[in-house]
């Protein structure tokens, strides 16, 4: 747009007029994605060369110049002006004139602003000794003015990148990884930064910079794509936010979502993790490929020295057949034809896995261009080099993700699209769908020595969330995929059986151990009638340890695992012909028995404390503080659960476990004692005193102790912060969970003092709480309670949905 435009247009030199133009533009429904980036670019330069021109008229040696995401004319809405004024120096008074004509607009208008003013010479020292200044040198592109002088910059910065690329390429590449350490992997976070997150933005521009030292290139298929797209989604969040962020925080996802025409913020998501990968992969292939031409530069200097000139070519060492190792990467042997052996592409991961080498991206495309169809079932060889693969380890991850980059795993594994890069939206989760599968196989292959089938272990952990891609229950779709993909690659029909039966049940162990009461025989008979065998049990123990250990550090404990080894156990002995103990078959331990003889004697509460750490996962490890372990012994009475949560959460204490069962006394000894087990940290600061919280809690049980108010005040004191809206409480009746009470689950956003009001709903329903057991994973409350009425039966069926009604009302309120 010019001056020679219509009259209506005549004064967008003005900031007026470019800002109404700049709006018209961004309004404009119909151009979105490149071609607005690019018509917005082109409208600033316009703006911009107006503004120069009218500041200098006639001016030589000096020129405006566009660096980074402006230079390459890509302006997002929000995004900042990169700009150089450039000059020979033979006129500062008239550059500084210069410089306020043009930096002054733009501050007005409210666009952010990144400007500096120097000569060739300085520009070119500047960026010697800052490489984010090179980078975005790279990138300069002229506006107006001297046009010489900007080609001359531009010139002699890419000889300089090219002449230092190998020395500023390895600090190009720890920038990188200082960043990805900093800001995480984009292709996993729930509210990833789209610039600085690995996978991110700013690695495609580093992956430009390398293309540009002529050292090495990147993968170009499917790249300018994905840059593309993650563009696009930046110029959607800065429409809907409104503000320059690179953020997609969780609020704003289903509005940037809309802006791009995609059905939800899951779909966007997984938009913006394929992007991520494709970005991820082609960084991993880069740097691999620099180093390998740096070693290979520093060598070739003492090889000449040594033999007088020639260059040998690297060895090739066999790793399997039409498989070898060469220059540090594992590559099809020269004889290997992919089109006539199907099993080559499990062959050469499973070598790559097995020797810890990446498979190199010549070799993955190659398999990918000529590989043919395994035939159905797969022969053994294929299902062998698939659990070789599955059972390697920490480098499986890699290799994984080069065949899935080159499209193999689908033509190996055609469910497996519908949970490539599914998100998981659970704080316990760190990874995507399909990332948590590989890191279940990985953490299973720890556990292969102590089970007497781990290839039946390792298919499982690969396929046990596999219906998280399919409507309903993801264990029960899963169970009909894993029988089919079992089928698939060549297992006998009591082999599937066995893996659909352990993806169908695979969180069976750690939901009943923790959720529900092991003294009650029904609990122990529902596990064993639903694993069947020894073996079976023995594999799905394996399974539930490594499938939470891949989820995340709250997902799995000490605590946990000790109470799915009891069930283990205990389900052990029904399935060798024992019967399991009633409840009233549990022996208290000493501790348990002297507290509730004191709680007896006493008619009042009595209670212990005891630090807890979390014993090391691996050698290396530092313990885990777990917080304290506080033991309860109350003479048995109403109200005892919302009292000690209440109190508990009055000092700020966090409930990290609960157990609330009944305890029988020694012969002779009249009474009843609840026995409260639990697992409590403070907020912050130092723990309270045992002392203050027993004479709390003897006040709230005899009601002399407001909680409520107190709760209520403190809530009051302090501002509601604006943060992730958490899904709804939801409260069930767990069917036929317990021939002895009625089991209500409830699971919810924890917060302080969520104890305690499902102490006091459940106590106001008229309903006695027989045992508890309650557990945090993350931000979520996982809670089962254990009720009968006041006579000591289960609760009738429509009772029991009113109450578990009543107190979903409650914790909605």
């Amino acid at each position: 747009m010019t001056r020679t435009d219509m009259d209506g247009q005549a004064e967008d030199s003005r900031p007026g007029g470019y800002a109404a133009a700049r709006l018209r533009l961004l309004n404009e429904k119909a151009r979105s994605g490149p071609p607005r980036r690019s018509a917005l670019a082109a409208l600033t330069d316009t703006w911009l060369t107006e503004l120069f021109t009218a500041g200098a008229p006639g001016a030589r040696g000096v020129s405006l110049v566009a660096v980074g995401g402006y230079g390459r004319a890509e302006l997002s809405p929000r995004s900042d002006l990169d700009l150089l004024l450039l000059h020979d120096g033979s006129s500062p008074e008239t550059v500084s004139a210069l410089a306020d004509r043009l930096w002054y607009p733009v501050w007005d208008l409210g666009l952010a602003l990144d400007h500096s003013v120097r000569t060739p010479v300085e520009a070119r020292r500047t960026a010697g000794e800052d490489l984010k200044v090179q980078l975005g040198l790279l990138d300069a592109r002229h506006i107006a003015g001297d046009l010489g002088l900007t080609t001359a910059l531009r010139t002699t910065v890419l000889a300089d990148w090219r002449n230092q690329a190998p020395k500023r390429l390895p600090a190009l590449r720890e920038l990188c990884e200082e960043r990805a350490a900093r800001h995480g992997e984009l292709q996993y976070l729930l509210e990833p930064d789209l610039k600085e997150a690995r996978g991110g933005l700013r690695d495609a521009t580093a992956l430009r910079a390398v293309a540009a030292s002529w050292l090495a290139d990147a993968p170009r298929e499917g790249l300018a794509e994905a840059r593309c797209r993650l563009l696009d989604v930046r110029d959607a969040l800065h429409l809907t936010t409104g503000r320059a962020t690179d953020r997609l925080a969780l609020q704003e996802q289903d509005q940037v979502a809309a802006e791009l025409g995609l059905l939800d913020a899951d779909a966007l998501l997984r938009q913006v993790y394929e992007s991520a990968r494709v970005i991820a992969y082609a960084g991993d292939v880069t740097w691999r490929e620099v180093g390998r031409v740096l070693r290979s530069r520093a060598v070739r200097p003492r090889l000449r020295a040594m033999w007088g000139g020639g260059k040998p070519a690297p060895e090739r060492s066999p790793l399997a057949e039409g498989v070898v190792e060469h220059d540090g990467e594992v590559v099809l042997a020269r004889a290997a034809r992919p089109d006539r052996d199907p099993v080559l592409p499990l062959r050469a991961a499973a070598a790559a896995a097995q020797a810890g080498l990446p498979l190199s991206l010549h070799a993955a495309r190659r398999m990918a261009t000529g590989a043919r169809p395994l035939p159905t079932p797969w022969p053994a060889e294929a299902r062998e080099q698939l659990v070789t693969l599955l059972g390697s380890g920490r480098p499986t991850v890699d290799v994984w993700e080069a065949l899935e980059a080159e499209g193999l795993i689908s033509l190996l594994l055609p469910d497996w699209d519908r949970v490539r890069c599914r998100p998981q939206r659970n704080a316990v989760h760190l990874w995507t769908v399909d990332r948590h599968l590989i890191e279940t196989a990985v953490r299973a292959s720890a556990f292969t020595r102590r089970v007497s089938r781990p290839d039946l272990l390792l298919v499982a952990a690969l396929l046990h969330d596999i219906g998280k891609g399919w409507p309903g229950d993801h264990s029960v779709a899963g169970e009909v995929i894993a029988r089919d993909v079992a089928a698939r690659i060549g297992f006998d029909a009591e082999d599937v059986t066995v893996i659909a039966t352990l993806v169908r049940h695979h969180l069976l162990l750690v939901e009943t151990a923790t959720r529900r009461d092991l003294d009650d025989p029904a609990t122990v008979r529902s596990v064993a009638e639903a694993v069947r065998s020894p073996g079976t049990l023995e594999l799905l123990h394996a399974l539930t340890e490594a499938d939470a250990l891949a989820t995340g550090p709250a997902a799995w404990s000490s605590w946990r695992a000790s109470l799915v080894a009891d069930l283990v156990e205990r389900v052990s002995a029904v399935l060798a012909g024992q019967v399991p103990p009633g409840p009233e078959e549990a022996a208290p331990t000493a501790q348990h028995e002297r507290l509730a003889l004191e709680a007896v004697a006493t008619g009042a509460p009595v209670l212990s404390l005891r630090a807890q750490t979390e014993p090391p996962a691996e050698p290396s490890d530092d313990p885990e503080p777990l917080g304290v372990e506080l033991l309860i012994a109350v003479p048995d009475q109403e109200g005892v659960l919302p009292a000690v949560a209440g109190v508990l959460a009055m000092h700020r204490l966090t409930v990290r476990t609960a157990e609330l069962r009944s305890l029988d006394l020694p012969d002779g000894v009249d009474g009843s004692v609840l026995l409260l087990d639990w697992r409590v940290a403070a907020e912050y600061g130092s723990l309270p005193q045992a002392a203050r919280l027993r004479a709390d809690l003897v006040r709230a049980l005899d009601g002399s102790l407001d909680i409520s108010g107190r709760l209520a005040e403190r809530d009051a004191a302090y501002p509601r912060r604006r943060g992730v809206i958490a899904p709804p409480p939801r409260v069930t009746v767990a069917p036929a969970a317990s021939r002895h009470a009625t089991v209500i689950e409830v699971r919810a956003q924890d917060a302080p003092g969520l104890l305690f009001r499902i102490g006091r709903a459940l106590e106001d329903a008229g309903v006695r709480v027989r045992s508890a057991h309650v557990s945090t994973l993350g931000a979520n409350a996982v809670d089962a309670f254990y009720v009968t009425q006041e006579r000591g039966v289960p609760l009738p069926g429509e009772e029991a949905v009113a109450v578990a009604r009543k107190l979903e009302e409650t914790l909605r309120g």
